[in-house]
C-alpha cells in the first residue's frame, strides 16, 4: 500500500507529506482546493505523462516521491523489480521522480535511475487510478477483450504467451512470404538493386578498425613537419652536441663511485642509473622512427580518398562499420532468397500453412476459455449491478470470428448491456448512460480487486451525477473493495465520506500573494461538520449535525458487517 506521499513545488503545492494506512480513505474539500492535482501527481509519480505545466510558477523542478510497503513476498512487483535490478529491502518500495522545467523527467526506483518506462511498469503494479475518463475504455469496443482477458489471467496466461510468440513468428513469416510474391518487374529491381549494392560493398572492403588506423595515418602525414622537427629536436637533446645523455653519465658514474662510502645516495645513484638506461633506450627507438620518417603526399592523397569511401558508405549503408557489414549479409541472404524464389516461396508457404493451423488450435483455445469466463464475468457483473441498484440489468459477452489472426487470437469481443425490461441486450458503448459506464466500471473494480494485485486503488469523483440510493450503494462497493485493497477516494458524496475508515480535508489558501494547497486529517468532530457542510452546502445546522452523525454511525455498522 501507498504509505507515504510527498509532493514538492506541484501546481498550487507548495510542500506537502502526508502519510497514509489501509482501509479506505477519503479526501475532500470545496472545487477548485487542489483534491485532482493529488491524484495527477500520483499518476505521473507512476509513471504518467508529465509536463513543465505542472511546476509551480518560478520554480526549476517539481519532486514526487511515494513509499510503498507490499507485505505479500509472492507479489508480482518483486519479480519485476528483479527484472530491472532493483533491490527491495523488506517490501519497502520508494519510488521518485523529478520534471525540471527544461523539459527533462528524471526518474528513480528505490534510488536506481531508471527510464521513464521502467517507472510506469512498475508504478502500474501498485497504482490503479481510475476516474471519470477511464470510462473512455468501456465506451471503445476494442478494449473489452482486454478486459475479459485481465478477469481470466490465470486460466489464459499460459495460452496466451504461447499463441503470442507463435503469432510473432507467423507475422514475420507472412511478411516474407508477402514480399517473395511481388510482380516480376519489381522483384527485378530488387534483385538489380541488391546486385550493385553487394558489389559496391565488396568492391570497398570495408575492415573493422581500419577507419580509425586510417584517422591516425592521416594526422601523422598531415603533421609531419611538426612530428620530424620535434622528434629530432629531442634527440639532439639527449643524444646530440647537446649531450645531454653524456651529462647523465657522469652523474651516473660519480654516483656510483660513492655509494660504498655513503649508503644515503644508494636510492638516487638507482634512480639515475635507472633514467640513463631508459633515455638511452629511448634516444634509440626516437632515432630508428626518425630513420623510417618520410613524407609522402600520394600516401596522403590515398589516406584520405580511402577516409571518403569510408564516409559515403555510412551515408548509404549505415552509421557504424559494424551496420554496413551486417547490412551486408542481410540483403547477401534476401539476394539468395530472390534469386530461389519459387523454391523458397514453396517451402515458406508449407511453412505458413503449418503454422496457421497451429495458431487456429490455440486460438480456439483461446476462445474456450473466455466464452467459460465470459459467462463467469456476466454472472459477477450482473451480481455487482443489482447491489448498484441495476437490478433489471442484463450483460453479455458477444463473440464474432475474426476473418485473420490477430495479437489476441480470432475473437472480436464485445460487451452488450439492457438496461430496461423488455429491451433485448446491445452494444454498451450505444445504450449506457454516463451513471451506468460508472457503475459497470466500478463493478468491474470491486470483480478485479481481489485478484489482480494492485496495492493502491484510486477513484477520482467516480461517483459524480449520482444521489440516493445509488449514491449509498457506490459508496458500500467502494468500501468493499477497500477490504482487498488499499482504497484512496476523491469525493463530493456524503455517503462516501462517511464510510472512510480515514478522513482528509483538502484546503486552499493565499499568503503573501501565493496561492497553497494544504492537506490535514479531521478527527470526529471535524467530520461530523464537513460531512454536515457535504450534505447541505456552506449553512451547517443541528439537524445536518444530527444526519452526518447517524451517517456515520450507519456507515461503521455497515462496514462492520462487511468484515
Amino acid at each position: 500500500m501507498l504509505r507515504e506521499l510527498s509532493i514538492r513545488n506541484f501546481a498550487i503545492i507548495d510542500d506537502l507529506t502526508v502519510s497514509f494506512s489501509g482501509g479506505l480513505t477519503v479526501l475532500t474539500g470545496e472545487t477548485g482546493a487542489g483534491k485532482s492535482i493529488i491524484i495527477d501527481a500520483v499518476n505521473i509519480l507512476a509513471g504518467g505523462r508529465g509536463s513543465t505545466e505542472f511546476i509551480r510558477h518560478g520554480e526549476k523542478k517539481a519532486e514526487l516521491g511515494g513509499l510503498f510497503q507490499v507485505n505479500n513476498s509472492q507479489h508480482p512487483i518483486f519479480m519485476k523489480l528483479e527484472e530491472h535490478g532493483v533491490e527491495a529491502e523488506e517490501g519497502t518500495i520508494i519510488l521518485r521522480r523529478d520534471l525540471h522545467d527544461s523539459g527533462k523527467s528524471i526518474c528513480r526506483v528505490n534510488g536506481k535511475l531508471v527510464p521513464l518506462s521502467v517507472l510506469r511498469d512498475i508504478g502500474g503494479s501498485l497504482i490503479d487510478i481510475h476516474g471519470q475518463h477511464e470510462n473512455q475504455e468501456l465506451m471503445d469496443e476494442k478494449f473489452h477483450i482486454h478486459l475479459l482477458d485481465h478477469f481470466a489471467h490465470h486460466e489464459l496466461h499460459s495460452v496466451k504467451a504461447q499463441y503470442s510468440e507463435a503469432y510473432e513468428a507467423y507475422r514475420q513469416l507472412k511478411k516474407e512470404v508477402a514480399e517473395l510474391s511481388m510482380d516480376e518487374q519489381r522483384m527485378a529491381q530488387r534483385i538489380d538493386l541488391y546486385q550493385f549494392q553487394i558489389q559496391e560493398l565488396e568492391q570497398a572492403a570495408l575492415k573493422e578498425d581500419e577507419e580509425d588506423e586510417l584517422n591516425e595515418e592521416r594526422l601523422r602525414l598531415m603533421n609531419f613537419h611538426k612530428i620530424f622537427e620535434r622528434a629530432n629536436m629531442a634527440y639532439e637533446a639527449i643524444s646530440g652536441d647537446a649531450n645531454g645523455l653524456d651529462f647523465i653519465g657522469n652523474a651516473m658514474n660519480a654516483l656510483e663511485d660513492i655509494v660504498d662510502l655513503d649508503s644515503n645516495f644508494k636510492e638516487p645513484s638507482e634512480a639515475v642509473t635507472t633514467s640513463f638506461y631508459a633515455l638511452q633506450d629511448a634516444a634509440y627507438q626516437i632515432k630508428n622512427v626518425l630513420d623510417d620518417l618520410e613524407y609522402d603526399a600520394e600516401r596522403l592523397n590515398e589516406v584520405e580518398q580511402r577516409l571518403a569511401l569510408y564516409q559515403n558508405m555510412k551515408r548509404k549503408y549505415g552509421t557504424t562499420v559494424e551496420e554496413i557489414l551486417n547490412y551486408y549479409e542481410k540483403i547477401e541472404e534476401e539476394l539468395s532468397q530472390l534469386m530461389n524464389r519459387d523454391e523458397t516461396l514453396q517451402r515458406n508457404e508449407q511453412l505458413l500453412a503449418s503454422m496457421e493451423e497451429n495458431l487456429n488450435q490455440m486460438a480456439k483455445e483461446l476462445t474456450a476459455i473466455r466464452k467459460e469466463n465470459a459467462v463467469k464475468l456476466s454472472e459477477a457483473i450482473m451480481n455487482e449491478l443489482r447491489m448498484l441498484h441495476m437490478e433489471k440489468a442484463q450483460f453479455i459477452v458477444q463473440f464474432n470470428r475474426l476473418a485473420q489472426f490477430d495479437a489476441n487470437g480470432r475473437d472480436f469481443v464485445a460487451f452488450y448491456i439492457s438496461t430496461n425490461v423488455g429491451e433485448p441486450p446491445k452494444s454498451l458503448p450505444k445504450v449506457a448512460s454516463g451513471g451506468e459506464l460508472s457503475r459497470m466500471m466500478l463493478a468491474l473494480k470491486t470483480i478485479f480487486s481481489t485478484s489482480n494485485g494492485i496495492t493502491s486503488i484510486i477513484f477520482d469523483e467516480v461517483d459524480t451525477g449520482v444521489s440516493g440510493r445509488v449514491a449509498q450503494a457506490i459508496a458500500e462497493k467502494i468500501a468493499a473493495i477497500s477490504v482487498n485493497s488499499q482504497v484512496l477516494c476523491i469525493s463530493h458524496l456524503p455517503q462516501v465520506a462517511a464510510m472512510a475508515d480515514h478522513h482528509y480535508y483538502i484546503k486552499k489558501q493565499v499568503e503573501y500573494d501565493r496561492t497553497f494547497t494544504t492537506l490535514s486529517e479531521m478527527e470526529e468532530k471535524e467530520r461530523v461538520e464537513e460531512i454536515s457542510r457535504m450534505m447541505s452546502g456552506s449553512e451547517i445546522t443541528e439537524l445536518t449535525l444530527q444526519h452526518a452523525s447517524e451517517l456515520i454511525q450507519m456507515a461503521n455498522e455497515r462496514k462492520e458487517s462487511m468484515k
